[in-house]
């Protein structure tokens, strides 16, 4: 919720997040963000900068622009097994930490340069080959060819059928920090350094279920179900004390 504005994000088990206005004792429909393939499990606004994050059951978190009302700005997949339960944003140094219900503490640097994953585009065929998908009957019956399933690549976002898509390759500039489906010729692309992580991650050896940041001190606490509270020293991690600017080295 926005204080200021008055505006509410509701994100709900299909995936989309609804934002409302709310005036006195009603409430109307701005628009709806939709970029998730699974539940969202979490939400978290930044009323300085005028971001929206969303977590999901699909492993990823999503930056959206609300305030430069460019929608959808940043895919962020540091999570590979299970949803993603609680995260927290540092405006100051644009620092992003999440875990993701198990024993994980991910912390992503959003000062570097980023580039926004691509829609999915949509086709009848492969957008490489042009052999058609499963459900195009009509070019079927005239090539007399089986029709295959249809995936995506995620660095350009075409439509391409499993043959036209047989690597898996990191891009963590386009916030893939592990192997993702790629058409063959964005595999060749990538050169090794981009396959360089922009990510850390700790082992909080405990089943976390909730963590918080303070701010102030660059501290973050971390509880588990394990009735134990940690408290993390995160200064190392984000180059500086929040609180006077210096490195606490």
């Amino acid at each position: 919720y926005d204080y200021e504005t008055q505006h509410a994000f509701v994100g709900d088990y299909s995936g989309q997040i609804t934002l409302l206005k709310l005036e006195q004792n009603t409430c109307s429909l701005i628009t709806t963000l939709k970029g998730h393939e699974g539940s969202i499990t979490s939400l978290w606004w930044d009323p300085v900068q005028r971001l929206l994050f969303s977590g999901a059951s699909d492993h990823s978190i999503i930056m959206w622009d609300i305030g430069g009302r460019k929608g959808r700005t940043l895919l962020l997949q540091g999570h590979q097994y299970v949803m993603v339960s609680y995260f927290s944003f540092m405006s100051c140094n644009e620092h992003r930490f999440s875990y993701e219900g198990s024993n994980i503490t991910y912390c992503c640097g959003l000062k570097k340069y980023r580039r926004c994953a691509p829609q999915w585009l949509e086709s009848d065929s492969c957008q490489k080959c042009e052999q058609p998908f499963f459900w195009n009957i009509k070019q079927m019956w005239d090539t007399k060819t089986l029709g295959l399933r249809q995936h995506h690549c995620r660095k350009c976002g075409q439509a391409v059928c499993g043959k036209c898509s047989t690597k898996r390759s990191s891009y963590p500039i386009m916030g893939f920090e592990f192997q993702v489906r790629v058409c063959d010729s964005c595999f060749e692309s990538i050169k090794d350094e981009d396959r360089t992580s922009l990510a850390t991650f700790h082992e909080g050896k405990h089943n976390i279920s909730h963590m918080s940041m303070d701010i102030s001190r660059g501290l973050m606490v971390t509880c588990g179900s394990d009735r134990i509270v940690k408290i993390w020293d995160m200064t190392p991690v984000v180059g500086c004390s929040l609180a006077t600017g210096f490195s606490s080295r």
